[in-house]
């Protein structure tokens, strides 16, 4: 009713403005003031503008000179509000009607092309249209494009895509990081931490460390690792490490030799070697935080301990809480009693069950 209502005082104000536009701005700016004082009149602290105010006020927008913009109560962005508000009211009456055209596509329908999407990455829109079609569902290409967008589901040229994540979940079984790390002495002496974890198993299969981690030092790690995988049937098709100069050109070309491919993270991206990050971490804050190392050789029998606490008694969370080590599923016998093994001090703690004697 209200836009009805304004459409009609449009008309009568644009039938004014076509006799004289002199006589046609005067008259608008009379009716304006007119109605302003009509508003004052029935005030008595602030200024309240009702429907109808607002409508006259709106439709004389256009009719109005600048010169008079200035004697009203409101700002022209106020008025132009109003308009704006008054156009949309109407437009608005039209969405209540019927709609007509294409029915819309069931939740159903909707969810089985977001799971074909998801579950099969290389398939385009065409092709996911088809499978649809063999499934009884009449679907456009354009329809299930709009849901996928809607879905936030991207094309399948960057849905085939292999991420970081699944490239090493994929790799895990032949896959090796490796890193370093350092750590100083109590006589202000820096030593060098290489280690290597099997992503697989989550478990560190060497570390060493030297004051001085040249490239024949490096190289000879290499080699030692390759020697000890080999005994334990682990065969390395990928190497992880860093941009770090002390890994050495012939270092990679060991493991190049074995057929393994080595892969350099990006520079400074810590996410992408995280695993081994994840190591230097643990061994901080549970072991190397709390002791002070004296030399090289006190150094190397720490983290002997530590690695074998890690692999063989540490429970891991993406190993099921089990150590890396373990293998099967834990098995409680009745008639045991937990036995304590101290490492380290005390500092670190290893339970076992042991069978009680007759």
């Amino acid at each position: 009713m209200a836009a009805m209502l304004y459409s009609l005082i449009r008309v009568v104000l644009d039938a004014i403005a076509t006799s004289h536009s002199n006589e046609a701005k005067l008259k608008a700016e009379v009716l304006a003031l007119r109605r302003q004082v009509q508003v004052l009149e029935r005030q008595i602290k602030r200024v309240r503008w009702e429907p109808g105010d607002r409508m006259i006020l709106a439709a004389l927008r256009e009719r109005l000179p600048r010169s008079a913009w200035a004697a009203l109560l409101v700002r022209p962005e106020t008025v132009l509000g109003w308009h704006r508000e008054l156009v949309r009211r109407r437009w608005a009456a039209y969405r209540g009607r019927p709609r007509t055209g294409r029915p819309p596509l069931a939740d159903a329908v909707r969810e089985l092309i977001v799971r074909m999407a998801q579950e099969n990455p290389r398939w385009g829109y065409f092709r996911i249209r088809g499978e649809l079609l063999k499934l009884g569902y009449m679907v456009s290409a354009t329809t299930v494009r709009s849901v996928l967008r809607r879905s936030h589901v991207p094309p399948a040229d960057r849905r085939s895509q292999m991420s970081w994540r699944q490239f090493l979940t994929a790799h895990a079984e032949s896959l090796v990081a490796t890193d370093f790390f350092t750590v100083d002495t109590v006589f202000f002496k820096r030593l060098y931490v290489l280690f290597f974890v099997h992503l697989a198993t989550r478990r560190v299969v060497a570390a060493a460390c030297t004051a001085e981690p040249n490239s024949a030092w490096v190289t000879q790690q290499a080699r030692n690792l390759s020697w000890k995988l080999s005994d334990e049937g682990i065969n390395v098709r990928v190497v992880i490490h860093d941009r770090d100069r002390k890994f050495a050109r012939s270092f990679d070309t060991v493991f190049e030799a074995e057929g393994a491919r080595v892969i350099v993270t990006p520079l400074m991206a810590p996410r992408a070697n995280a695993h081994a990050e994840r190591w230097v971490g643990s061994a901080r804050r549970e072991c190397l935080d709390w002791m002070l190392i004296v030399s090289q050789r006190h150094l190397e029998t720490v983290l002997s301990e530590y690695c074998a606490h890690y692999n063989d008694e540490r429970p891991h969370r993406n190993c099921g809480l089990r150590p890396p080590a373990s293998r099967g599923a834990p098995i409680r016998r009745p008639g045991v009693t937990i036995r304590r093994r101290a490492r380290l001090g005390g500092l670190l703690s290893d339970y076992s069950a042991t069978s009680i004697a007759a």
